[in-house]
């Protein structure tokens, strides 16, 4: 099981007008959006509020709620991206094994549950450490900008 109590930033924050993931990818500002690939219909992106380094969705451009909606094509460059994804940080971080998943519907605990996205998250032994338990803290051992600079380029 993973804690994030930290997380509870993103939970309450005031959500935005429109879509978050529609908005990033239109700003066509990648570095600063932590986008590191665009395909033709999915892109892959850094989670802003990230369980461990390198936690990264795989987002279709087109805004639909659900897999089931996604066309076999979209579906099919989608999973080869999440795939792609677990090369890469199996590559650039070494982690001990993968959390992959989605969360349909706000009753699933999608934060976003308007637009589906795959979560790829990786794990390392011991990757919960007390912080959380007593402090209400995640210590995360690497900044976003440095995990987006490592993973640049590779997709």
């Amino acid at each position: 099981m993973l804690w994030a109590p930290w997380r509870i930033q993103y939970i309450q924050m005031e959500r935005p007008e429109g879509c978050i993931l529609c908005d990033k990818p239109a700003e066509h500002d990648d570095v600063r959006n932590y986008i590191l690939q665009r395909g033709r219909l999915n892109f892959v992106i850094m989670n802003s509020f990230p369980y461990n380094p390198g936690h990264l969705m795989v987002v279709p451009h087109r805004h639909v709620a659900g897999l089931d909606s996604l066309t076999d094509e979209e579906r099919a460059e989608h999973f080869a991206l999440v795939a792609r994804g677990i090369a890469i940080l199996r590559e650039s971080f070494t982690p001990g094994g993968f959390n992959i998943g989605a969360n349909m519907g706000k009753i699933a605990g999608a934060g976003i549950d308007d637009h589906y996205h795959t979560h790829i998250v990786p794990r390392w032994q011991g990757d919960s450490n007390f912080m959380p338990v007593v402090a209400d803290t995640k210590v995360l051992p690497q900044a976003l900008a440095e995990t987006f600079q490592k993973l640049s380029g590779k997709f």
